[in-house]
């Protein structure tokens, strides 16, 4: 497994992404709605990650949807870090090994295409976020983090995830793969995301935007 991207949600999509350029320089380009989900999304790529703005646009049909419910949880008062994903290409292997139901998903992409993928652990790392949800794309689907976006320290990546939880649960989790993270102990959590660009560390998490 990789590190795929991490959650940011937050209350209003079009004000986060403004505000995280101003204050940041990173740029999130539009996303789309998740038809079932009762989300939608805008993307910050980092090449073969990225950083997902996440927000809850229907609650009705967000309360029918594991992901939706977990979106929904963080509240709608400001933005925080809500989780993270680790891609795979072997999904049905891992969901067997860590006993997990896989589900497809797909939305519209900015170019027409479809956007296709298939989750598993999401309902899990809901209850304990320091554990990611796992994802798997689509062979045809180009990875969202290798989107277009001119960022003004380009270029930049995510160098550290900061988790807060049981650092051996999540080794488990993750079946020895060593992924940018650090945990230490307390309630299971993503406590920030550290970047590097050009211009130094920027680090998202801890402070409203």
């Amino acid at each position: 497994m990789e590190l795929d991207h991490a959650l940011i949600a937050v209350p209003d999509l079009g004000h986060a992404a403004r505000e995280l350029e101003a204050r940041h320089g990173l740029v999130a380009v539009e996303g789309g709605r998740h038809p079932g989900w009762g989300t939608a999304n805008r993307i910050v790529p980092l090449g073969d990650t990225y950083v997902e703005l996440i927000a809850v646009v229907d609650a009705d049909e967000a309360a029918e949807s594991a992901f939706g419910r977990f979106v929904a949880a963080a509240g709608a008062e400001r933005a925080r870090p809500l989780g993270w994903a680790a891609r795979t290409d072997a999904m049905d292997e891992v969901a067997a090994r860590l006993g997990l139901a896989v589900s497809s998903g797909s939305r519209a992409g900015r170019d027409g295409r479809t956007i296709r993928w298939r989750l598993a652990g999401v309902e899990e790392a809901a209850a304990e976020p320091h554990l990611p949800f796992i994802v798997e794309w689509a062979p045809e689907t180009t990875l969202p983090g290798r989107a277009d976006a001119a960022h003004r320290d380009a270029p930049v990546r995510i160098v550290e995830l900061r988790l807060e939880g049981d650092a051996e649960r999540l080794g488990e989790w993750l079946g020895g793969d060593s992924l940018p993270v650090s945990v230490r102990e307390g309630a299971p959590a993503l406590a920030g995301i550290r970047l590097e660009g050009a211009a130094g560390e920027i680090l998202l998490g801890g402070e409203p935007f």
